[in-house]
């Protein structure tokens, strides 16, 4: 990711490397493992779960910093599976202006 990345495109730039790491399957990702674990979908299920339930426990313990932290690794995560779902972000966007 570049550090010179306005904070209002983190997300894009950070889905558009997910994307490529999909398409690419760089052996030294952590992305691509995520992608080709024997798994498969369920792998990533499980750690959507896991963030999910680190992020609950920091908030629980009022800890803003671990809050973050882990907040990070649930978004990153959800769009990875996105990803795999053949969804994007602005599908995400659209569904979410919808509700509003």
């Amino acid at each position: 990711m570049d550090a010179d990345t306005p904070t209002e495109e983190v997300l894009d730039e950070l889905f558009g490397t997910i994307e490529s790491r999909k398409a690419e399957l760089p052996e030294d990702s952590y992305t691509t493992t995520l992608f080709t674990h024997e798994k498969g979908e369920n792998y990533v299920l499980e750690k959507l779960g896991e963030e999910m339930t680190e992020t609950i426990l920091a908030a629980k313990d009022d800890d803003r910093e671990e809050l973050l932290y882990e907040s990070a690794d649930l978004v990153y995560h959800l769009l990875v599976l996105l990803s795999m779902k053949d969804a994007s972000l602005d599908d995400l966007r659209e569904e979410l202006k919808a509700r509003f």
